[in-house]
């Protein structure tokens, strides 16, 4: 039985665009995936959360006295923390002006061998107020852990009728009730 010509025609022409939408739908993917960039923070990177050679995004307060500048490039090394756990990174390019130690920032790269994460690009906050928010989330689940930590430990000083920990009580209580979130 022989397909008529004219309908012949239609079934290449909706052939060819069946191929064409999904070569379109295959290189959007393709695309989507090369450049999504997930955050991880100091504490899920030293679990060893983050994959090696992926690009993320990892970000965290800048450690005091941590940045090393190379005199001779613009190769900069720094230390990140979420305040439970440090990671290394190291950059070269020109630094963001609001970039300096104690600063909250969000550096993008890859995780190399050593786990110290290669930036290829470094932001820094835009104003004093500002923290990105996956930086803010992540330093408020660290101060969460370390107050349930403080907390544990008054109710285990509370529960001693040793006379050292009657007399600690009053100054760790004091301590704790001045940490804020």
């Amino acid at each position: 039985m022989a397909m008529h010509p004219k309908r012949k025609q239609r079934l290449i022409l909706i052939i060819f665009l069946l191929v064409g939408v999904a070569t379109a739908v295959t290189l959007s993917l393709f695309v989507l995936s090369e450049n999504m960039n997930f955050f991880f923070s100091p504490s899920k990177i030293a679990a060893g959360e983050a994959p090696q050679g992926a690009r993320i995004r990892a970000g965290g307060m800048v450690v005091d006295g941590s940045v090393r500048r190379d005199p001779q490039s613009l190769a900069v090394s720094f230390t990140l923390t979420d305040y439970e756990a440090n990671l290394n990174v190291q950059y070269t390019g020109i630094l963001p002006d609001l970039f300096r130690e104690g600063q909250g920032i969000v550096a993008i790269g890859r995780l190399n061998e050593e786990r110290v994460l290669m930036a290829e690009e470094v932001l820094a906050k835009h104003d004093e107020n500002y923290m990105p928010p996956e930086v803010a989330e992540a330093l408020q689940q660290s101060h969460a852990k370390a107050l349930e930590a403080k907390a544990a430990y008054v109710n285990a000083i509370v529960k001693d009728d040793s006379p050292e920990a009657s007399e600690a009580q009053p100054e760790i209580l004091e301590q704790t009730e001045s940490v804020q979130p």
